[in-house]
């Protein structure tokens, strides 16, 4: 059963992590994002697998850590927030315009989460650039379609968080897992 898992997605720069931060501060249980954990990794020991120099295998190593957090995320038994899913690699894939392999596909279909995920819109006023998030806006909006479109396109539920603040983010969260 994997009803306990949430999944918080959208594009970059959307108040996911700040949210995150919030819920986990009220004890929530959660697991971190795999993207901005691994391009910090990477660039410690001089790897290559970063968005900036080689997608397909940043998103294997995305793909790798998500299946990882699910199990573990699993195992906990009570509800645990988690800052992205499997499906956002999808997402990832086709917004660099690289293929999906099938298995991607499958890994999405096997390690499921809540049926109601929950989606950050793009918010222009609150984006900002960082050592690890170097798109643009643009490119951070068009994350944000392709999450709506893959995990639709897996029969999830998106629940779009309000443009508020983080209070009322934590609030219409907590209202949706409680």
């Amino acid at each position: 059963m994997t009803e306990h898992l949430h999944v918080i997605t959208g594009g970059p720069g959307s108040g996911k992590s700040s949210l995150i931060e919030a819920l986990a501060a009220e004890g929530l249980a959660h697991m971190p994002e795999a993207g901005r954990a691994i391009i910090q990794q990477q660039v410690a020991i001089g790897g290559t697998a970063l968005p900036w120099a080689d997608r397909a295998a940043f998103a294997e190593l995305m793909l790798g850590w998500e299946m990882r957090t699910h199990k573990e995320a699993r195992e906990r038994g009570h509800p645990v927030i988690l800052d992205r899913g499997i499906p956002d690699v999808i997402g990832y894939l086709r917004v660099c315009g690289l293929p999906v392999p099938p298995h991607l596909w499958k890994a999405a279909e096997l390690f499921r989460y809540n049926r109601r995920v929950f989606i950050a819109p793009h918010w222009p006023e609150i984006f900002a650039q960082d050592a690890e998030r170097k798109q643009d806006s643009a490119e951070a909006e068009a994350t944000h379609r392709a999450m709506v479109e893959v995990y639709t396109s897996l029969g999830y539920e998106l629940l779009p968080l309000p443009q508020a603040s983080i209070r009322e983010r934590v609030r219409f969260v907590r209202s949706n897992i409680e």
